[in-house]
């Protein structure tokens, strides 16, 4: 049970909070570059708090600054993108993408105003469909070696969706194994054929035993947490008939992100990004060590659920997350259709726009989370006093942190976690372009 201003301590990121520094600190997704996709590459962005804008500018070079004017505060999302950069439509000030003032064409011909004039921007940096921003003090990190960021474009897949809460309690659902049994509970198992892309719905690696079976038949997990170099992992093990365990390994990645097993060959890395205090994006990376994504096919089941250009869920508190009670007695656990973000979302939302904590009870099979919050507790305070904020890396350091490994298996109860990493290591680095000597 948290206080109130522990609470508060952690959920609010807005400029001048203690989480909204340290979340600062490392690079954010900022949009998908899909929404860049556009005869005029300029969107609105609001991120941690700061109404923003986002643009390619005519030699595809990325920029993120504040969305008013410096001049008189117009609106730079309605600017015009030319003579290598975004010009303000109110009097024509030109900026690059770096912030610097590059014109101010109603001033006197021999004015140098602008050259000492810079609007306050933001270094971008794009990996496969994500554009990441970086709002903190100083250089940005360098970013690890993760499989999300080293695979082949073809072998991936990016999306994103809007959630009506805080960023954390969004994240927390992520590191929380065992709601997977109650929450994603499927009453009849489907046929295999329609599993592709979607999480919870195919088999363990190495079994024909549907995941659906295993998770509804086998509620009581055991969750244990282990340190890494990017913040830690999960191993959740259930047992199973016959002498045999389902292994399923899963990761925070300090701060917001989780990195997860999609099915044998696929994984999901996914951010959970603040836009203000009650509402925030998942951003989602899928990578294949197998055959090459399917983007047509993930994209249209993702877009069965969400309308653009918000990513805005179709279902939500104003339509109940599509609960229907027949559904509930027959088919899933919730009532609230089989795609697994509704479930979630639901799990989210409803407490809220901001969880108050100090009404909750925290059991065993909250390991994660109680670690997460003791992590995050203690990054704000590093940060405070001066040092640097954990799991931030440099040049030097980012190519040792690979993968994240993450596994979905069945074997024997004999055989401990570190037997299944190596299998996996093996299993996806036969792909090629795999690093996962972590």
């Amino acid at each position: 049970m948290a206080t109130r201003a522990d609470n508060e301590f952690m959920t609010r990121i807005t400029p001048g909070t203690p989480a909204g520094a340290l979340l600062r600190e490392y690079w954010q997704p900022a949009a998908l570059s899909e929404e860049l996709d556009s005869a005029r590459p300029v969107l609105p962005v609001r991120l941690l708090g700061e109404d923003l804008v986002l643009f390619r500018d005519v030699n595809a070079r990325l920029g993120l600054m504040a969305r008013r004017c410096p001049h008189r505060g117009a609106d730079l999302s309605f600017g015009r993108l030319e003579d290598g950069g975004l010009r303000c439509a109110f009097h024509g000030w030109l900026f690059d993408a770096t912030g610097q003032c590059l014109e101010q064409p109603a001033e006197p011909a021999q004015s140098i105003a602008h050259h000492h004039l810079r609007h306050r921007a933001y270094p971008c940096e794009e990996r496969n469909g994500v554009i990441f921003a970086y709002l903190g003090r100083g250089t940005p990190p360098a970013f690890p070696a993760f499989d999300c960021f080293q695979a082949p474009e073809a072998q991936t897949f990016a999306f994103k969706g809007l959630w009506q809460c805080n960023w954390l309690q969004a994240l927390e659902v992520g590191i929380d194994p065992a709601h997977a049994s109650y929450l994603h509970r499927f009453l009849e198992d489907e046929s295999m054929d329609a599993a592709y892309g979607r999480q919870f719905r195919g088999a363990a690696a190495d079994s024909a035993l549907p995941l659906t079976q295993i998770l509804r038949e086998y509620s009581r997990p055991t969750i244990r947490t282990e340190d890494t170099a990017f913040g830690f992992r999960l191993i959740t093990t259930r047992v199973l008939a016959d002498a045999r365990m389902h292994y399923r390994i899963t990761n925070l990645v300090f701060p917001n992100a989780i990195v997860i097993p999609m099915s044998g060959e696929m994984t999901i890395t996914q951010w959970h990004v603040p836009i203000d205090d009650v509402s925030c994006y998942w951003y989602s990376m899928f990578t294949s060590f197998g055959a090459a994504v399917d983007r047509e096919t993930m994209r249209r089941q993702r877009l069965e659920h969400h309308t653009l250009p918000e990513y805005r869920p179709i279902t939500g508190r104003a339509n109940d997350w599509g609960f229907n009670a027949a559904e509930q007695a027959t088919k899933t656990y919730t009532g609230m259709g089989m795609d697994i973000n509704v479930h979630d979302q639901w799990a989210v939302e409803s407490p809220g726009a901001i969880l108050d904590r100090t009404e909750e009870h925290l059991g065993k099979s909250d390991v994660g989370i109680v670690e997460y919050r003791t992590l995050l507790r203690s990054g704000i305070r590093t940060l405070q006093e001066g040092s640097r904020a954990p799991y931030v890396f440099d040049a030097a350091t980012a190519p040792a942190i690979r993968g994240p490994i993450a596994v979905d298996a069945i074997g024997p109860a004999s055989e401990q976690n570190d037997v299944w990493m190596q299998r996996d290591r093996e299993r996806r680095e036969s792909c090629g372009w795999a690093r996962l000597d972590e």
